[in-house]
């Protein structure tokens, strides 16, 4: 969590939330039960109690689910970070009416360099958890140097920076890396020396920008160098300029994969459209994302120096919607919170109301269109102007005389033989013969041959 943030140079308040993302079990289960009096203005206000875990905090007061926003299908929360916070999501999304919450997010301590190196017993549960299903993300934030919130003075800083610079503590972050490889999440999303542009912690920027930008190019290729590993980086500075402007402590988009922003609702009176607009405020940090063709993440944000804000809580959302952010986690304790802090029943429920219910399924590639053929105009062809052929005299063909008429003869009755032919008596000295009615009719009578005829030949 932002631990000193809440109290940097913009508000000048002298008490800091030291400690919040990393609140030992004691406290946080004192958070839960304590209320507190506050004599403001001559006033006693009362603090509201905080529900504690699991707790619902009743129905949505009558309202129906609000619209679900796209951007939100990888959010989760800060909720504890030891094994807790990982019992907790489940509680989370009972509330949130069986909301899909995918994104896992917990911070390592700073106390040590073996703290930094990630022991297994701290990290186990949240290894546990992301390898029950392919489509979880764990978001993992990791100081940057040992003793982080002890209150390092400027030149104490810049001599562990410059230490840094020179490859001194690269053998914690191998070993951090070994250890999420050996753990089956190698590709854990890696916060590295978050908020540095503020005055809270002791891998700050501020003094020494190079030696800082150099130190995080070390860090990364150390946690690159193991085998197996597939981490993206996540440069996340808090919004606006705090103690330095964020920008100038950006190590470079060849050692950065996500550019995020911790984003609370602060300082005291100012308003959503100022928090966007400001100098290093929301819109520039989408523009500079943008610019250096990097995702953008909002690894903190929450309610804070405006109490009960429900229109932060929907502008912030639907400021999420718009820019579609790799992931979300709301930090989700007093005063920022909305299902463990009960001091925020407005803001609790608009963000109930539009996640409520949220179970989308994997996200799957966008099929690509096939692409269309070009529609081809019809071509109209030329207009050729009509071509008048020459005029030709007509030609008179030669006139043919008719044939002449073959004459017909006169048409000849036909002849029937007589039907009894009168016998005529042969001439003497032949013997007639008998060849037939037709043929005799033809030839005039019968044929007689003559009995001298072969005496005639000689």
């Amino acid at each position: 969590m932002r631990q000193g943030k809440h109290g940097s140079g913009k508000s000048g308040d002298a008490t800091r939330g030291r400690g919040k993302h990393r609140r030992k079990s004691r406290a946080a289960t004192a958070t839960y039960k304590a209320a507190c009096a506050v004599v403001a203005a001559g006033a006693l206000v009362s603090c509201l109690a905080v529900a504690p875990p699991g707790r619902d905090p009743g129905p949505l007061g009558g309202a129906e689910p609000g619209p679900k926003h796209p951007s939100t299908t990888w959010f989760g929360a800060f909720l504890e970070s030891d094994d807790r916070g990982v019992e907790r999501i489940g509680e989370l999304e009972k509330w949130l009416g069986g909301a899909d919450l995918r994104v896992g997010h917990t911070y390592l301590p700073g106390e040590t360099w073996g703290d930094i190196e990630g022991r297994a017993e701290f990290l186990g549960s949240w290894a546990r958890w992301r390898r029950q299903r392919e489509d979880r993300l764990f978001v993992l934030n990791v100081p940057m140097q040992a003793h982080n919130e002890a209150g390092v003075s400027d030149n104490g800083v810049r001599r562990l920076l410059r230490q840094g610079q020179e490859g001194r503590f690269d053998e914690h972050f191998r070993k951090l890396a070994e250890r999420l490889v050996a753990l089956n999440i190698p590709d854990t999303v890696v916060v590295l020396g978050w908020e540095m542009n503020g005055t809270t912690y002791t891998h700050r920027c501020g003094p020494d920008p190079e030696a800082w930008k150099a130190y995080w190019r070390r860090a990364v290729a150390a946690m690159r160098s193991v085998p197996g590993q597939k981490f993206r980086f996540d440069f996340a500075p808090s919004r606006g300029r705090d103690a330095v402007p964020w920008t100038e402590c950006y190590p470079g988009d060849d050692v950065v994969d996500v550019i995020g922003m911790d984003s609370y609702d602060q300082p005291p009176g100012q308003s959503f459209d100022e928090e966007v607009k400001e100098p290093y405020g929301l819109q520039q940090h989408v523009d500079f994302a943008a610019a250096h063709k990097k995702e953008i993440s909002y690894p903190e944000w929450g309610l804070f120096r405006n109490g009960d804000n429900p229109e932060y809580m929907r502008r912030m959302l639907e400021w999420m919607d718009a820019h579609k952010p790799l992931y979300n986690t709301i930090t989700d304790y007093c005063p920022h919170g909305v299902w463990q802090c009960g001091a925020n029943p407005q803001a609790a429920r608009v963000y109930r109301s539009v996640l409520f219910g949220r179970t989308d399924p994997t996200p799957v590639p966008t099929p690509v269109p096939t692409p269309k053929p070009p529609v081809v105009p019809p071509v109209t062809p030329p207009v050729t102007p009509p071509v008048t052929p020459p005029v030709v005299p007509p030609v008179t063909p030669p006139v043919t005389p008719p044939a002449p008429t073959p004459a017909v003869p006169p048409a000849v009755p036909p002849v029937k033989p007589p039907t009894n032919p009168q016998p005529t008596q042969p001439p003497a000295n032949c013997q007639p013969m008998d060849l037939g009615p037709w043929i005799e009719y033809w030839l005039g009578g019968k044929l007689c041959l003559r009995f001298d005829w072969y005496s005639r030949s000689r």
